[in-house]
């Protein structure tokens, strides 16, 4: 097993944060959760860095990487930059908090 220390990235280097959209709430109903990672992260560091930060049982991810979109702002034309999500199935058993109870 590659640990993280192999490409010199700590657990908060590889997951970068979690998407909350529409089609993502959808997934926790099935207990899968998508997050945002590194583009040069493989799955079984991802599963290593989710496994320890959140202490859950990471049954199966599923990766893809998304390419660059082009934007326009008025006249100005750049785009977005290149990212890798990841979806991340869970054992029954565990969950992860996203939403803070205040």
């Amino acid at each position: 097993m590659i640990d993280s220390s192999y490409y010199n990235l700590s657990s908060t280097d590889i997951i970068k944060y979690p998407i909350i959209t529409d089609k993502a709430t959808r997934l926790l109903e099935n207990n899968q959760y998508s997050f945002i990672v590194n583009p040069s992260s493989d799955k079984l560091t991802i599963k290593a860095a989710i496994e320890y930060l959140f202490n859950v049982k990471v049954i199966k991810i599923n990766t893809c990487h998304l390419p660059k979109k082009t934007k326009r702002v008025g006249a100005f034309l750049g785009s977005k930059p290149h990212y890798k999500k990841a979806i991340v199935t869970l054992s029954e058993a565990d969950t992860i908090n996203l939403f803070a109870d205040n």
